[in-house]
């Protein structure tokens, strides 16, 4: 009887024990509920968008233009969440210049997401209409930052009669997988981040993506606050954006693999070339010879883009790692200057 009586303890115990413990996961995800529905308001009402909404079909896009002059700078930025931000630190030095317009592919940061697959074309295609909408017909100026390398490639196959120059930052590669699988002892390829970012997407409406987001260190804590208080803001909107896109990775390369020249463009290619850091390799699963061999890879690889155009250039970039518009803004600012500056001699010839 006692034996009986000390496992009905046991089950009763057991039985509290897992009651509270799932009163206090409901609670926890009640109030992480609460905090990602204010967490919205709160970047509604204080974050609008820095530019202007341009109907593209039924959806909205977020362009911000700014400055004046010709041709029109065109940021193209990489894969993840931060849209126009990426670019906060060179936007308003290249528009001093000429016009330099930065934009949210679809489900980014302030522009509408869409229901069907993202990839080269299809982001060509949008930027291709969203600029229309904007009225935007002069020359343009293309500057590719990461996975922008190949959808400014596959732009430049599609709507090549209104680029006149281009910039690759760090741009990607379409045959950078298999080519750097071929120099490191890992799977290079992006999908190693699927689930994690489809997990993340799915997990949005917790609150516990935006309590992260809140707790990063955003571009090294070189963006302004106010910028990094936007990308925390709109995050759960922008990491569904950003699946998709992953989602559609093999399609962009297969896109931009199409396009084989860019002509007599001018082109400036910057490599970053800063070697990783411990953390980064142990984060990657890399050998610091892993990491040389990368390295070197990657320079191959760009060297390579450089020669699709006839005036073509290469510039290594030794001290910046992969967003080089971060880590040297000024190198960027000063990459773009120049092409414009070729730009508008074509024109005045």
């Amino acid at each position: 009887m006692a034996k009986v009586t000390g496992w009905r303890r046991f089950w009763r115990w057991m039985k509290w024990l897992f009651l509270s413990l799932l009163a206090l996961l409901i609670l926890i995800i009640f109030v992480g509920v609460i905090y990602e529905q204010h967490g919205r308001r709160h970047a509604k009402a204080n974050y609008p968008p820095r530019g202007e909404l341009v109907d593209v079909g039924g959806r909205r896009m977020h362009i911000d233009c700014r400055g004046t002059g010709s041709p029109t700078v065109i940021f193209e930025s990489g894969l993840g969440t931060g849209g126009t931000i990426d670019w906060t630190l060179v936007h308003d030095k290249i528009a001093g210049f000429t016009r330099a317009c930065a934009y949210d592919r679809a489900g980014i940061m302030w522009s509408d997401p869409k229901d069907t697959p993202q990839h080269a074309a299809t982001v060509a295609d949008d930027l291709h209409a969203l600029l229309k909408g904007a009225g935007i017909t002069d020359p343009l100026v293309l500057v590719g930052h990461s996975i922008g390398g190949p959808y400014t490639r596959t732009y430049v196959g599609r709507y090549g009669d209104q680029v006149a120059g281009l910039v690759m930052v760090d741009g990607s590669h379409p045959d950078q997988v298999a080519r750097l699988e071929k120099v490191v002892s890992i799977k290079v390829h992006p999908r190693r981040a699927s689930l994690l970012m489809h997990t993340a997407s799915a997990l949005s409406w917790t609150g516990i993506v935006r309590f992260l987001a809140a707790r990063s260190n955003a571009g090294d804590g070189k963006l302004p606050k106010e910028s990094v208080d936007q990308l925390s803001g709109y995050i759960n909107a922008s990491i569904k954006g950003a699946t998709s896109e992953l989602d559609g990775f093999d399609a962009t390369m297969a896109d931009a693999r199409a396009v084989h020249s860019f002509g007599d463009r001018p082109l400036i290619v910057l490599t970053a070339l800063k070697p990783f850091k411990p953390e980064e390799l142990a984060a990657l699963e890399m050998k610091p010879e892993d990491g040389a061999r990368f390295k070197q890879e990657w320079r191959t690889l760009h060297a390579e883009q450089t020669a699709f155009s006839t005036r073509g250039r290469q510039q290594i970039v030794p001290d910046a790692g992969h967003y080089i518009q971060i880590d040297r803004p000024d190198i960027v600012i000063a990459a773009v200057h120049e092409v414009v500056n070729e730009v508008r001699a074509d024109q005045a010839k």
